[in-house]
């Protein structure tokens, strides 16, 4: 009878381990379509990267307006509207790399100012750099425009079905003029089941 409550003990122990262990992992393709829930994810991201940044270049005043130069640019936050939480900025990284790599605009990157400011004050202040050599404060190049905007959802349920409708906005605007150049919509729209077995 020991040996028996022994052996249930020692299968019980393997069986809970087994249930326990890491799961096996593997890479997948980062540009396929992801459909594991309806909440925001890659597809989304890449999909509103795309037809935003197609559309604002394939704009004509825009056409016109980098057709003989790159005007600086400065990507201000996207508000987030939805229930969701959304990394919103990984968005705009998406977009502002596409249109980086147009090579119609440059950027001002406003994440990167006050490490430029310390690095700045350190080349001028410290007694390391050459005085002949350091950056100079009010060199930098000022934006021209801005892009800024935000991301909307409506949530509808019914049974056991779940509808999400999607808007992200994007507005580029003439800092000087203060003159809306530019704005452009994606809409997404994604419906779900529950599942029998889910919790």
């Amino acid at each position: 009878m020991g040996n028996m409550k022994w052996l249930v003990a020692v299968s019980a122990s393997l069986l809970l381990s087994a249930c326990a262990s890491d799961p096996k992992v593997s890479y997948g393709d980062a540009t396929a379509v992801e459909t594991v829930t309806t909440d925001f994810g890659s597809t989304d991201l890449q999909v509103i990267a795309s037809a935003l940044v197609d559309d604002l270049l394939a704009f004509p005043p825009v056409q016109e307006m980098t057709a003989g130069e790159r005007p600086v640019v400065v990507v201000d936050r996207i508000v987030n509207k939805t229930t969701e939480h959304i990394d919103t900025e990984s968005v705009t990284d998406t977009i502002t790399t596409k249109l980086l790599k147009s090579g119609k605009f440059r950027f001002v990157d406003m994440k990167a100012v006050e490490a430029l400011k310390k690095q700045m004050n350190f080349q001028l202040g410290s007694g390391l750099v050459d005085p002949a050599k350091a950056a100079s404060f009010g060199k930098q190049t000022g934006a021209e425009l801005m892009l800024y905007g935000n991301l909307a959802s409506i949530v509808k349920r019914a049974n056991d079905t779940k509808d999400v409708y999607y808007k992200f906005t994007l507005k580029l605007i003439n800092l000087e003029s203060g003159l809306l150049e530019w704005q452009g919509e994606k809409e997404i729209r994604k419906s779900g089941e529950k599942s029998f077995f889910s919790f």
